[in-house]
C-alpha cells in the first residue's frame, strides 16, 4: 500500500481516471447544435419495428404480472394455511 500523495485519485484534481472534461466550452447554443448533429446520426427504428417491439414489451410485462400475481396467491394461501389452518 502506497503512502505517497500523488493526487491521481478520483476527485483529487489529478489527471488519472477521472471524468474527462471537454476541450472547449461552446456554451448552451453550441451544446444544442452538437445534440442536433448527433441525433441525425441515430439509426431510428421503423414504425413496424417499433410496434412489434412495443408488443413484445407489453407481452413480457403481462407475463410478469401474471406470474407475480400467481405467486402472491400461492404464498397468501400458504400463510393462511400455516397461521389459521384454513384457506
Amino acid at each position: 500500500m502506497s503512502t505517497g500523495t500523488t493526487g491521481t485519485g478520483a476527485g483529487e484534481g489529478g489527471s488519472g481516471g477521472g471524468v474527462p472534461l471537454p476541450k472547449s466550452r461552446r456554451g448552451v447554443k453550441g451544446f444544442f447544435k452538437e445534440v442536433g448533429r448527433e441525433m441525425k446520426k441515430v439509426n431510428w427504428p421503423t414504425k413496424k419495428e417499433t410496434n412489434r417491439l412495443t408488443g413484445v414489451v407489453m407481452g413480457v410485462t403481462l407475463l410478469c404480472v401474471a406470474i407475480l400475481t400467481g405467486m402472491g396467491k400461492v404464498f397468501e394461501t400458504l400463510v393462511n394455511l400455516i397461521t389459521k389452518g384454513n384457506i
